[in-house]
């Protein structure tokens, strides 16, 4: 029987982190559902996070509306920015360098067979790892995603199979925004995108980098899923 003063079961389950740096977004793409894959098949032992930055490109989930997307594709591809119909939640995102994205591939039998339970626990971890910088994230009613007052900071979209994840979620953290000139981001009208960056400068702070961004979320996505952090390989 366990008492009010017994020591806590220690965590066996590992995250495994993999910092990948600046990196295509096509190849990341495909290493997820390789993982997941290996995931799904008991390849892979453990679950794992990938973390990291991509080029500019807009995605567009399964649930985007085309008047969403604000330029013509033969405007992006003449401006440098990659466009791609992805398997993912939600409507049309971007992704450009000094945004942190971090790509959590789960097996979720292992945790709880429920994606909206998933999706606050991914904001959760958003919340607790920008909390570190002094910035207080909150929850939308109805939109998925951690929000600064009015102003979003996280993007979140994920698929799933046999109850493996992947995909995942994107925090503006040193971003200049400048891509999402070019969507109606998540599909919000009117909504104002923030970064870590900014939000520290508005209380005077001085700004994290981004690796110590991604510290944060791994420590605080290993602590909401109850998950031992394994050392992380760059």
């Amino acid at each position: 029987m366990t008492t009010k003063n017994s020591n806590p079961k220690p965590k066996t389950q590992q995250l495994a982190v993999r910092r990948l740096g600046l990196a295509d977004y096509d190849t990341v793409w495909a290493l997820q559902k390789e993982l997941a894959r290996q995931r799904i098949s008991g390849e892979l032992a453990h679950d794992t996070l990938l973390l990291v930055q991509h080029p500019p490109i807009v995605t567009l989930g399964r649930s985007t509306k085309y008047e969403h997307l604000l330029s013509a594709p033969e405007y992006l591809a003449a401006n440098g920015i990659l466009l791609r119909d992805v398997e993912r939640g939600g409507d049309v995102t971007v992704h450009e360098p000094g945004q942190l994205v971090a790509y959590p591939i789960f097996d979720l039998k292992q945790h709880k067979k429920d994606l909206h339970w998933y999706l606050r626990q991914i904001e959760e971890s958003v919340i607790r790892a920008i909390a570190e910088f002094g910035i207080a994230g909150t929850r939308s009613i109805g939109q998925t995603g951690v929000w600064i007052a009015n102003r979003k900071i996280a993007s979140i979209g994920v698929h799933a199979r046999d109850w493996v994840t992947w995909h995942g979620v994107a925090l503006n953290v040193n971003n200049t925004l400048a891509t999402f000139d070019h969507i109606v981001p998540c599909g919000i009208e009117h909504v104002v995108m923030t970064t870590v960056k900014r939000e520290c400068a508005a209380v005077g702070r001085d700004a994290p980098t981004i690796d110590e961004v991604a510290d944060s979320l791994a420590f605080a996505v290993a602590a909401v899923f109850g998950l031992r952090l394994a050392r992380c390989n760059d």
